[in-house]
């Protein structure tokens, strides 16, 4: 009876994802991860920066989604242009999606210490089922399983991305193409278009602790508001502490963030997340780590540590 019950929750999940509204991956850190939403904040961080990040979301929970994301971005030498690659690797119980996308952005001053980036961002979206899921007697004659095609689709997306050294904002759609991985005429299983709105700001509390707020609103066509809020604290330029609450009418969490500043170029995460919705009986909680490493020889501007 528990796993019949855990088959019937997994699968109203997934048929969601792709019969209403097939969104991109959430993040807890989302902070520290920009460019794979927003391409306009490639180069921003003024030094060669890579990303990587895990994200095991719902553990214990069968079908679960594991996340998996590598990014890359650097100011070229005028300091006005950045390039970024990203790929993530998103698995949702049987359904798997990869996307590989670069990403440019343009930046100009704006004021004593601001920049308003403006950025483009290309690439390639892949889905595919488990063979052994699709295949199975019970799937195989179900269009929005058996129907949908494994292929590679295009797609393009756009965004802006103001900041100075204590503030920023940014909004972008990652993706603007409502590509169609059905290949049943009477289906469909688009790709929606999910606009995201971000904001943050640092503000000094004393000489050795820092306050840092942020938060995200994402929209996608056809699917509920989720608005992320997150609140941390610096310690002596090393060591963040805070919290984070989603709300969401499906996937409502509140959750804990730690992050240490090992080095200038070095830094690492990790944040926990605790279901406050349906699903959270069936589930331990989400687990998420972040590594970031930021090569000084690409810029003698290396700030430790860099607020965002």
């Amino acid at each position: 009876m528990k796993l019949i019950k855990y088959n019937i929750i997994a699968i109203a999940l997934f048929s969601c994802t792709i019969g209403v509204a097939q969104q991109l991956p959430q993040f807890t850190q989302y902070m520290y991860n920009t460019v794979s939403i927003n391409p306009a904040y490639a180069g921003s961080r003024e030094a060669l920066s890579i990303v990587g990040l895990h994200r095991s979301q719902w553990v214990g929970f069968k079908g679960g989604p594991i996340t998996q994301t590598l990014s890359i971005h650097t100011p070229l030498r005028n300091d006005r242009i950045g390039l970024g690659l990203s790929f993530i690797e998103d698995d949702l119980g049987p359904q798997n999606f990869t996307y590989l996308y670069a990403d440019f952005s343009y930046a100009i001053p704006t004021g004593k210490d601001g920049k308003l980036a403006f950025g483009l961002k290309g690439g390639f979206t892949q889905f595919s089922f488990d063979t052994d899921f699709r295949f199975d007697p019970g799937n195989i004659d179900d269009p929005t399983i058996y129907g949908t095609e494994d292929r590679w689709t295009p797609n393009i997306g756009a965004g802006v991305y103001w900041s100075t050294n204590r503030f920023y904002a940014g909004l972008s759609a990652p993706r603007i193409l409502n590509n169609d991985l059905n290949n049943e005429e009477d289906y469909e299983a688009l790709e929606r278009i999910s606009y995201y709105f971000t904001l943050g700001g640092v503000f000094d509390i004393n000489k050795t602790i820092k306050f840092k707020p942020a938060g995200l609103i994402k929209a996608t066509n056809g699917a509920p508001v989720s608005i992320d809020l997150t609140a941390n604290f610096l310690f002596n330029e090393k060591f963040w502490l805070g919290g984070s609450y989603r709300i969401n009418e499906e996937a409502a969490a509140i959750g804990g963030i730690v992050d240490f500043q090992v080095s200038k170029q070095l830094r690492i995460g990790y944040a926990y997340e605790k279901p406050i919705s349906d699903i959270a009986r069936y589930t331990t909680g989400t687990h998420e780590i972040l590594l970031m490493y930021e090569f000084k020889f690409i810029s003698s501007k290396l700030k430790s540590p860099r607020y965002f």
